[in-house]
């Protein structure tokens, strides 16, 4: 902050200033493509403010949370989110630590994360369509994020598409890579012979594994060069069947087909006559924490028939809650690369279908999109209306004697002004091994409390019951369970324990 204070807010204090930022995230922060969001976390108030001036000096809104564990303050969080994290992640990506990618064990998947959503400030924009003084078709592509620009050189050769960046500057020549890479490009810089010039120099089949935006600019690239008669057509529509080949199958999706029913409903599909494609796309899905029968469906090809995989409603809500809330980053990106493919091929499809999709999509990320500290409703009980307070909570996986796996949801909240902590335990029982959560108290006015409670933070009214000894019970089934979802101190348990128990 002294230096942007200081110096003013240049290439060199940013520079600064994302060293600073790379090792925090690096630290105890994150970074959520799918939730837009980027955090910090200091165990003190007073850091935790000077990160927010710091984040105010390069002009970047912060929000500092305090981080609960009961009653108990364990830290503060710095949180950037929206636009001003879209700025962050492309700061932080532009000039933080290398990118390696080669091998899992080394791959930095908060700067990863930071890749992907710092490409949504992305441009991508050509002019100049020319013949050089070689014959050649040449164009000029500019690609440009948070005020950075970078301009390329595109030439359609005898047998492809060349882009190419030159400098005599190493740094502009790295800073051009790396904004490829916001691109979906991945090149190296390299010194051209010992002209000390440095270059980065990509071709067709890379250029058609980028992003949406690249492709869209280079296919237009093409189809100008073809319709003035510069480039020989067949040759032409060659080079665009692989920009779109490469946009379609880029994340190695197979095809699928996105479309409404004649009752509205939003039909996700795959289908093949290959066995082998129809399970492999299951087993896909699965490795993805998707379930087989609850989140999708599959149909084998019979007699040389069709097969296919059909993802349900509750499917593609669950692929977009995992895209935020995945048990660890590799399932976070699985399901964030699937939520965008059919959501672009929804958009393929039309405004209807895409509307339904990203209601759907919103739906899923939204179980864990609210906070329970500061959670304020009222809600009637028995013809009573209780003013609910929430103070925090959180939730934990647990086994019983017997070796069951429980689900146990912490909540401290102020009802009516009284503060109590409520616990519920959830376990399966049944032959269909249904989910039910069970909480017990002894006096009337506890189990309306607690009541009060559970329809506040899931719009749902539990079951109350007083069993043959006095004791009142309160019963909760799978309706409260997605209810809980949509807070973050109570999303990852849940969904954990759904998945470690379902059959």
């Amino acid at each position: 902050m002294m230096q942007a204070e200081r110096l003013g807010v240049d290439e060199t204090t940013l520079k600064y200033f994302a060293a600073a930022v790379s090792g925090a995230i690096g630290g105890d922060g994150y970074v959520s493509a799918a939730r837009k969001g980027v955090g910090l976390t200091s165990g003190k108030r007073e850091i935790a403010l000077l990160w927010a001036a710091a984040f105010a000096a390069h002009g970047i809104k912060v929000e500092v949370r305090k981080v609960w564990s009961g009653d108990a303050v364990l830290g503060f969080q710095v949180i950037v989110s929206g636009g001003d994290a879209v700025k962050l992640a492309g700061l932080y990506f532009r000039y933080g630590p290398p990118l390696l990618e080669e091998d899992e064990r080394i791959i930095n998947h908060k700067l990863a994360e930071a890749v992907k959503l710092g490409a949504e400030g992305l441009s991508v924009s050509w002019e100049g369509l020319r013949r050089t003084e070689k014959g050649l078709v040449a164009a000029d592509l500019t690609i440009s994020e948070g005020g950075i620009v970078a301009k390329y050189n595109v030439y359609l050769r005898e047998n492809t598409i060349v882009l190419e960046f030159a400098s005599s500057n190493r740094s502009r020549a790295e800073l051009a890579a790396r904004l490829l890479k916001l691109a979906g490009v991945s090149a190296e810089v390299k010194k051209e012979g010992g002209r000390g010039a440095w270059y980065v120099k990509v071709a067709t089949d890379m250029l058609a594994a980028g992003r949406e935006e690249l492709g869209k600019a280079i296919a237009e690239v093409v189809r100008r060069a073809m319709e003035k008669g510069w480039v020989d057509a067949s040759k032409a529509e060659g080079w665009l069947e692989k920009l779109e080949r490469g946009r379609v199958l880029k994340e190695g999706w197979p095809k699928y087909e996105v479309r409404l029913t004649r009752s509205g409903a939003l039909e996700v599909k795959f289908g093949s006559t290959s066995p082998d494609s129809i399970q492999r796309e299951a087993q896909r899905l699965e490795n993805m924490g998707l379930v087989k029968g609850a989140h999708f469906t599959v149909k084998m090809p019979e007699g040389g028939g069709v097969g296919y995989v059909s993802i349900l409603r509750k499917g593609l809500e669950h692929a977009a809650f995992l895209s935020v809330y995945g048990k660890d980053e590799q399932q976070k990106r699985l399901a964030a690369d699937f939520v965008e493919y059919i959501l672009r091929r929804a958009e393929e499809a039309g405004k209807e279908v895409c509307d339904k999709a990203k209601e759907i999509i919103e739906e899923g990320k939204a179980r864990g999109s609210r906070k329970l500290e500061g959670f304020e409703k009222k809600v009637e009980v028995n013809g009573k209306t209780y003013v609910v307070k929430v103070m925090g909570g959180w939730a934990e996986l647990e086994e019983s004697q017997s070796g069951k796996k429980l689900l146990r949801i912490r909540i401290t909240a102020k009802v009516d002004g009284t503060r109590r902590e409520y616990a519920i335990t959830f376990g399966r029982y049944g032959s269909n091994n249904a989910a039910k959560g069970f909480a017990y108290v002894s006096e009337e006015t506890d189990a309306e409390r607690l009541a009060a409670v559970v329809e506040a933070l899931t719009g749902v009214k539990p079951k109350i019951r007083r069993r043959s000894d006095g004791i009142i019970e309160l019963v909760c089934g799978r309706s409260h369970l997605e209810g809980f979802r949509r807070f973050a101190e109570l999303a990852d348990a849940v969904a954990r324990w759904l998945e470690e128990t379902s059959r």
